[in-house]
């Protein structure tokens, strides 16, 4: 009879522990592990502390072995834990120093203190292993939606039961206007599993971008079979967004992909999103039409690029500038958002008055560097000569040809043009040297005087001083900042010199000081080579670029 209920216990034990198992998703061996160390636990406290116990439990039958484990020393320092090697080797005669010794303990009779702290050590274990599942299984689904019903909403945050495990919705995280109830059925993207005190947490949200590019991955088979690619996508949850879509398929349209029959694909997106207005547009590899399209609905007359800075100048009618820049600048903020320029608006009004005040401002510059009369100055400003050192400079031809002028007075021109910049060179050169910026920084390629008048100004007066320098002291850099840009300006910003160009000269300056030598620096990567194919290809998918490189006003798409 006894041993019928021994027999059962085993037996129920077991099916405890495969019961936990399955409920929980995890190994069984996890929980018969669990089992042992709570009885492991039970019999410490039954044995004593100080003593090393050993708790088994056999996968098949069930059954509980206890023994208490013993080191092999030669001194024995600790009785509870240690035994002497002459005695060991009376129980196992090829025992060594170093090995342990197992003695059986009788089996252990369970108090109600005892099973009370067995089945909170069991509880901890399967809850610290079902954790480590829950982020296991999750933290390779990043990028992922997922579907799930709230559970619960916190103080605006909604839990959210994904089957497996649970998952939160944070109230930053969810549309505006937007209430969940217990029992609702929610889909979200997965954009971070991390691990915590609580066990892993699973971020979801309503807000990420990718989220809207998951979901016409489910609506448009072209945008999941990459037929269509979705290159970026820009929103202002809950009220409008903007999303660029090229093809690899130049039978097929992207945005009529996207929209389907009738505005259904996309109607299906913006029902789950709460109405949010969705912008479709076609990608260019050309930036110029690009941010173009990405203004729309508002027509655009022309661009100016300033590839160094990704700033573009878009120039608009003057009837159409409310509908550019969009309630509260919606439409110009999520157009840069998803070109990743910064877009100045203008209308042709505004930029017509600013090309005059340019023009003005050339041409008083021009009077007063050359002293001439306005007539003069005005043929030069409308004629492209935009600095003192371009007239200097020029050949005496391009001057001369300008209507009214003769070979004499162009060559006049250019002699009061050159007196006037070595007049500016002393006075600067003066400066400088009133700065105590070293003459040693005229060795550098790439420094002019005004430069060095520039650095003095900015405690830069040695070639240590240069080479002490980071790039972004010099040229300048950009931060982006709760969707704002913020330009902060180098020492030798207003030159235009490249981020490359800074680095250049940073190089040469430690060269010169002796910090590296030139032979580090290591020859320039030579360029791969590309085949005639390859090159054909390259030129029939690059657009003309020429107007942008140059600055000039590129033709509007």
């Amino acid at each position: 009879m006894s041993q019928a209920g021994v027999s059962a216990n085993r037996l129920e034990l077991l099916q405890i522990a495969d019961a936990v198992a399955r409920e929980k998703s995890i190994d069984r061996q996890v929980v018969i592990t669990a089992m042992e160390d709570a009885i492991q636990k039970a019999a410490k406290s039954r044995y004593g502390s100080e003593n090393e116990i050993k708790a088994e439990v056999d996968p098949k039958t069930g059954e509980i072995s206890l023994a208490r484990l013993l080191e092999v020393v030669d001194d024995v320092t600790l009785e509870a834990t240690q035994i002497a090697l002459v005695e060991a080797r009376r129980k196992n005669p090829a025992a060594q120093v170093g090995d342990f010794i197992a003695e059986p303990l009788p089996p252990l009779d369970f108090g109600r203190v005892a099973a009370q702290n067995a089945k909170q050590v069991i509880v901890q274990k399967v809850r610290e292993a079902e954790r480590e599942r829950q982020h296991d299984e999750y933290k390779d689904r990043v990028g992922e939606i997922v579907n799930g019903i709230v559970k619960r909403v916190e103080y605006g945050n909604v839990i959210v039961d994904l089957g497996r495990a649970e998952a939160v919705v944070r109230r930053d995280e969810t549309l505006p206007r937007e209430n969940f109830r217990y029992g609702d059925r929610i889909r979200a993207y997965v954009y971070d599993v991390r691990r915590e005190q609580r066990g892993p947490q699973i971020f979801l949200s309503r807000t990420h971008p990718e989220f809207m590019a998951k979901l016409f991955a489910q609506e448009v088979p072209e945008v999941y079979e990459g037929i269509v690619t979705i290159k970026s996508v820009a929103r202002d949850p809950g009220s409008r967004a903007k999303i660029a879509v090229v093809s690899r398929d130049s039978s097929i349209d992207p945005v009529g992909a996207c929209v389907g029959m009738r505005g259904s694909r996309v109607q299906a997106v913006v029902n789950e999103l709460q109405g949010e207005k969705i912008d479709i547009i076609q990608w260019s590899p050309d930036a110029a039409t690009f941010i173009v399209n990405a203004l729309a609905p508002a027509e655009v007359v022309k661009v100016v690029l300033d590839e160094d800075a990704e700033r573009i100048e878009v120039v608009v009618p003057d009837q159409q500038l409310s509908l550019a820049i969009g309630r509260k600048g919606q439409n110009v903020r999520l157009a840069s958002q998803l070109t990743g320029w910064d877009i100045d608006i203008m209308t042709e009004a505004s930029e017509s008055e600013r090309r005059q005040a340019e023009f003005a401002e050339r041409s008083a510059t021009f009077m007063e560097a050359l002293d001439v009369d306005e007539v003069i100055a005005q043929l030069l400003a409308s004629e492209g000569f935009s600095s003192v050192e371009e007239v200097a400079f020029v050949d005496t031809d391009e001057i001369s040809s300008i209507e009214g002028f003769d070979e004499e007075t162009a060559g006049e021109i250019q002699t009061r043009a050159r007196e006037h910049l070595e007049k500016l060179e002393a006075e600067l050169d003066a400066k400088r040297k009133e700065l105590g910026v070293s003459d040693d920084l005229l060795q550098l390629d790439g420094l002019n005087t005004a430069m060095l008048v520039a650095l003095g100004e900015n405690e830069v007066k040695t070639v240590e001083d240069v080479a002490d320098c980071a790039t972004d002291d010099l040229a300048g850099w950009t931060e982006r900042q709760d969707k704002e840009t913020t330009r902060y300006p180098g020492f030798l910003d207003k030159f235009g010199l490249t981020r490359p160009q800074c680095e250049d000269l940073i190089l040469a300056a430690r060269v010169k000081a002796g910090w590296i030598d030139e032979a580090d620096l290591g020859p320039d990567e030579p360029e791969e080579e590309v085949s005639e194919d390859e090159a054909s290809e390259d030129t029939e998918a690059a657009p003309d670029r020429e107007n942008e490189a140059s600055g000039k006003d590129a033709p509007a798409a």
